[in-house]
């Protein structure tokens, strides 16, 4: 509930500042007298919308894309007594932390590493690699284990979905602002969009 009440204030909030900030400017009257005719409230909301829900499509999908793109193998059944240790060291801090056991995986790569992602608390994942595995002391890799469980346990991915959310809010806006600036002034289209603002707007959004 706390973070669904604090995603509804962040949107609330950007769109808030977004609009005074508008209004301090006069950047709408601004845009009316060049004929641009941006409906400037619309576009926020849109904006918005389509800010926060890639974020979360990205977040509910990371588990996924997490496992695909290292090549991780999550541990059904352990094979051997470092999966054995590993299985139970995540069980046992996760249940510490008050969350239900995540998937533990492990990923081939020399580098010493860990990642935890999932949107839920009670449906993550915690995968390490197989560097840290062989560099590391067990006392050192559950130290890095209970960091994991801890992002899981403080919700820190739906935090950094919520921060990703807003960026995405000020980039679609600010991005097709830009583009029907530069296609009503510079370019001269007097209807719909021409491919300056299709061109503008893609390329404002990648910089």
């Amino acid at each position: 509930m706390k973070r669904i009440f604090l995603f509804l204030i962040t949107n609330i909030a950007i769109m808030l500042v977004i609009t005074i900030i508008i209004n301090i400017f006069g950047l709408g009257q601004v845009l009316d007298e060049q004929g641009v005719g941006l409906d400037l409230t619309s576009l926020l909301m849109l904006s918005a919308v389509v800010g926060m829900t890639g974020s979360f499509i990205s977040l509910a999908l990371s588990k996924t894309m997490a496992k695909h793109s290292t090549g991780a193998y999550v541990i059904e059944q352990p094979r051997n007594e470092q999966e054995q240790w590993l299985i139970n060291t995540v069980a046992r801090q996760a249940k510490e932390a008050g969350i239900g056991m995540p998937e533990v995986a492990i990923y081939d790569s020399p580098d010493i590493n860990a990642f935890a992602t999932g949107m839920m608390r009670d449906s993550s994942l915690v995968a390490v690699s197989t560097g840290l595995l062989h560099g590391m002391t067990r006392d050192e890799a559950e130290a890095v284990l209970a960091h994991e469980v801890s992002h899981v346990a403080n919700g820190d991915m739906v935090t950094l979905a919520l921060i990703q959310g807003v960026i995405n809010t000020f980039v679609f806006f600010l991005s097709r602002v830009i583009g029907h600036i530069i296609d009503r002034a510079v370019f001269k289209t007097e209807r719909g969009h021409g491919p300056a603002y299709w061109i503008t707007t893609v390329v404002a959004q990648l910089s």
